[in-house]
C-alpha cells in the first residue's frame, strides 16, 4: 500500500483522550487534513484510534505513532488502523505492518537508517527530529534516496518554516505540538489546522 492522501500533512495528536478524539479529528478533516496519527503513549490510545477509524476511516488515513513493538501492530490491525508511524527503525515492526497492508512511515536520521527501513518495506520516511538537522541536511539526504519515496519532516515544523522543508525536497510534514497540544480546545485545533493548510497551499502554488 503506497502513500495516498490529498494533503501530505500528518496530524499528530499526542496526548488526546477518547472523549476528545472525534471532535478534534473532525475539525482537522474539515480543515483539509486526511492523515491522522495518535501516538501510543497517549491515554487509552487504542480506544481513541478505534473511535477515529469508526467515524472517519472512510475519509482519512488514520493510525498510530510511537509504534515500537510488533505486538502493537497486531492490536492496531484488529481495530482497523491503516497507518503506522515509528520513532525508530525496527524492521520487524515495519514488516509486520506491511504484511497487514498498512502504510508505514518510520523515523530515521541517517542514510543507513533510511535504507534499512526501505529494505524492510517502508513506503515513506520521516526525518526526525527535523529541527535538529534542518532543511539543508534533509536536502542532502534526499539526494541518495529513491525519488518515489515520500519524505516527511517531523519535529519543529511550523506554518512559518514549512515551506523551507518542502523546498528541501520533503513531500510534506508531520505536525505535533505546533498543531495540537494535549488539552487544547477544538477551536484552537481548527485554527492551527487552517494555518498549516494555508501555509502548505502558499508554499506549493
Amino acid at each position: 500500500m503506497s502513500w495516498k492522501t490529498d494533503l501530505p500533512l500528518i496530524a499528530i495528536l499526542r496526548g488526546i483522550t477518547p472523549p476528545e478524539v472525534v471532535a478534534h479529528v473532525g475539525a482537522l478533516l474539515d480543515a483539509g487534513f486526511d492523515a491522522v496519527e495518535i501516538p501510543l503513549n497517549s491515554p487509552q490510545p487504542y480506544l481513541s484510534i478505534q473511535q477515529a477509524v469508526e467515524h472517519f476511516g472512510h475519509r482519512a488515513l488514520i493510525g498510530a505513532g510511537t509504534v515500537l513493538q510488533p505486538e502493537n501492530v497486531d492490536k492496531l490491525q484488529e481495530i482497523g488502523s491503516k497507518l503506522v508511524v515509528t520513532p525508530s527503525i525496527s524492521p520487524e515492526v515495519i514488516r509486520r505492518a506491511v504484511g497487514y497492508g498498512m502504510v508505514v512511515c518510520p523515523g530515521c536520521a541517517t542514510a543507513t537508517e533510511a535504507f534499512t527501513a526501505l529494505d524492510a518495506g517502508a513506503q515513506a520516511l520521516k526525518i526526525f527530529p527535523s529541527s535538529a538537522f534542518g532543511p539543508a541536511y534533509i536536502k542532502a539526504l534526499k539526494a541518495v534516496l529513491p525519488k518515489e519515496i515520500p519524505v516527511f519532516a517531523v519535529g519543529g515544523v511550523t506554518p512559518e518554516n514549512l515551506k523551507e522543508y518542502l523546498q528541501a525536497g520533503c513531500t510534506g510534514a508531520g505536525l505535533g505540538s505546533d498543531l495540537y497540544r494535549a488539552g487544547q480546545s477544538v477551536e484552537v485545533t481548527a485554527q492551527q489546522a487552517h494555518a498549516f493548510v494555508n501555509a502548505y497551499k502558499d508554499a506549493v502554488e
